[in-house]
């Protein structure tokens, strides 16, 4: 029957109608395939995308292009035209599953829903084990698969960083994270305030006035993180290290040893003389030099410390007791401060 009126209104033979509607039906089935099929982004697992507030559409889909949401930003734009959201994007933070299709992509970016951000502190000079320990805590992640991705070779590829393990590369910062961030997801996001730093070009600069790279700068932070609480001391402790490297004596500084004995014993709240004789290029007491890599993750202070030391004469320091430290010029100096921490630690063990 539809073909008969088709027929005699256009005046058009049983042949041509059936050639019209077969056209039809085949636009319709690619534009289906077009936009109702899906999209992958080649990761199998869901893409964290951001919509910042006041971006314009244009804008949005260059960003799922470049991180492969999409295939085609045409495809996306005509989609867009023809179901009308082109001007309802909501700006907001999106987790968008692996083989999407336009349509749904559009629906979901129009309907808006924005996850929760959860505050989360990580403190500087955290070990990677208590890291993933904490993020586990706060943001209910594998802390095992959040350990194992920071040593895999072809993951650390993908963020532009050419190490063995991430460990020194993860900034220490109070952050919002979004609550179900996937592990990869929370490193690219710390690696990257990271790189930040490092981006900076008075500190490029910086680093080729000390002759030292990324690698060994985390490094030095590192140790310094390790040796103090004390922000105010930093760039003191730096001095003293970056003076022993200049002379080419040992840099014999506990937080690397500690570094090694904390993979045999849980609690490590002192260095024991076995552990001087553990045989590692972490053992700064038994090798010269910086360690291979950093130790912890250092904060931005101990980080600029290490790129900034302070200019002085002082190669020793110890505790003092009292949470700071005792610096001197000489061993004879050191020596006479390391009785009096000594006498200090008896008096208050009893």
């Amino acid at each position: 029957m539809p073909f008969q009126l088709f027929n005699k209104y256009f005046n058009l033979t049983k042949n041509e109608t059936y050639f019209i509607f077969g056209f039809f039906i085949f636009i319709a089935s690619l534009l289906a395939f077009i936009f109702y099929g899906p999209n992958y982004n080649k990761t199998a697992e869901s893409i964290e995308f951001d919509i910042p507030k006041g971006a314009v559409f244009n804008e949005v889909l260059d960003s799922l292009y470049d991180k492969n949401i999409i295939h085609s930003k045409l495809n996306m734009k005509i989609a867009a035209f023809l179901f009308g959201v082109e001007r309802n994007i909501k700006a907001g933070h999106y987790k968008i599953p692996d083989g999407i299709s336009y349509v749904r992509l559009l629906a979901l970016l129009d309907k808006g829903e924005p996850q929760v951000q959860k505050l989360v502190t990580i403190q500087e000079g955290i070990w990677q084990k208590d890291l993933a320990e904490l993020l586990s805590n706060e943001l209910g992640i594998d802390s095992q698969k959040f350990l194992k991705l920071s040593k895999d070779a072809k993951f650390i590829k993908t963020i532009g960083l050419n190490v063995k393990n991430l460990e020194g590369y993860l900034l220490p910062e109070t952050y919002y994270f979004y609550e179900g961030s996937s592990e990869a997801a929370i490193i690219r996001k710390l690696t990257y305030e990271m790189d930040k730093i490092f981006d900076d070009e008075d500190v490029k600069h910086q680093m080729k006035v000390l002759n030292m790279n990324k690698r060994q700068i985390l490094t030095m932070a590192s140790i310094i993180d390790g040796e103090s609480n004390i922000e105010e001391e930093f760039r003191r402790i730096s001095g003293v290290y970056h003076n022993r490297l200049n002379k080419g004596w040992k840099l014999q500084a506990d937080p690397t040893v500690q570094y090694l004995a904390r993979q045999k014993r849980k609690i490590v709240n002192k260095v024991y003389f076995k552990d001087l004789e553990i045989d590692s290029k972490y053992n700064t007491y038994m090798y010269y030099g910086l360690p291979p890599s950093p130790i912890n993750n250092p904060g931005k202070e101990a980080i600029m410390a290490a790129l900034y030391p302070e200019q002085h004469d002082l190669f020793f320091f110890v505790a003092d007791g009292n949470g700071g430290h005792r610096f001197s010029k000489n061993s004879r100096d050191h020596e006479n401060n390391v009785i009096r921490y000594r006498n200090w630690r008896k008096a208050n063990s009893k």
